[in-house]
């Protein structure tokens, strides 16, 4: 009995919740001042966090204006900062960008003819060793009436070395070099044994034919580096030319530059 009675007695007393609930009563209670200063809080950080969106807008914004300026700068080379481009570069021109996509142009002989100037709505093409350029920017030289109309509408190559622009229309190259060929003359060729002189003249031929290839090359490279005159596609040619076609003449005007082999100096005895 007397342990039944200690057990009932260590149940908590009224007394002890009492102190709990007194306890809870006397921790801090929030007031209306803490309250004030936690809506403030949110309310400055709000209008933080515009601000700094505000200014990433503006920097960007700024990055954008500069990075226009820049690249007008380049575009315009030097003549804008704004995109007020007096003669607008091909990159700002739809008809490039057409062409980009497009691709290059294949045209045959006769369907290059049709673009030499003659047809204002048509522009002004000419080739030169199969490659075919826009010229249209300088009507007044390839346009009909124009000093070289020779070269527009045709792959003239033959022609850009020879000087002879009405005759030697055409990319047929065989047979220029003569142009840089001596005469052969018995009377000066006796200098010579028929080994000696037949070396002589294999020598002749290669200097001649690299002749061909430097004054035909620096007007491949004129038009190919030239900011005027955009490059358009390929002359398509029919198959086994230029074999299909008889062998030129030289024309007379590159014949009249030929001389007879220099009589060879004797050495001192």
């Amino acid at each position: 009995m007397a342990k039944e009675s200690s057990a009932r007695r260590r149940k908590p007393a009224p007394q002890d919740e009492a102190t709990d609930s007194s306890q809870d009563e006397s921790a801090p209670k929030p007031t209306k001042t803490t309250a004030k200063r936690s809506d403030r809080s949110d309310a400055e950080q709000y209008e933080y966090g515009k601000s700094a969106i505000a200014l990433d807008m503006l920097r960007v914004l700024t990055f954008l204006l500069l990075a226009s300026c820049g690249l007008s700068y380049l575009v315009s080379n030097g003549e804008s900062f704004f995109w007020g481009v007096h003669n607008p570069s091909k990159v700002l021109q739809p008809a490039w960008w057409l062409k980009q996509w497009r691709g290059p142009l294949y045209l045959t002989p006769a369907e290059l003819a049709r673009y030499d100037g003659t047809d204002p709505s048509k522009p002004i093409y000419l080739a030169i060793n199969g490659t075919i350029y826009d010229v249209s920017s300088n009507p007044r030289t390839y346009g009909p009436g124009g000093s070289y109309h020779f070269f527009a509408g045709c792959d003239a190559a033959r022609a850009y070395v020879t000087g002879c622009f009405a005759e030697d229309r055409t990319p047929d190259m065989r047979g220029v070099e003569e142009m840089y060929l001596p005469l052969d003359d018995p009377a000066v060729d006796k200098h010579w044994s028929p080994a000696e002189l037949a070396e002589l003249k294999k020598k002749e031929k290669e200097e001649a034919l690299k002749k061909v290839h430097e004054a035909l090359d620096h007007w491949v490279k004129f038009f190919r580096d030239s900011p005027k005159y955009e490059f358009v596609g390929y002359v398509k040619r029919p198959a086994g030319w230029p074999g299909t076609e008889p062998l030129r003449p030289l024309c007379k005007e590159a014949a009249k530059g030929r001389r007879k082999r220099a009589v060879p100096k004797k050495e001192d005895s």
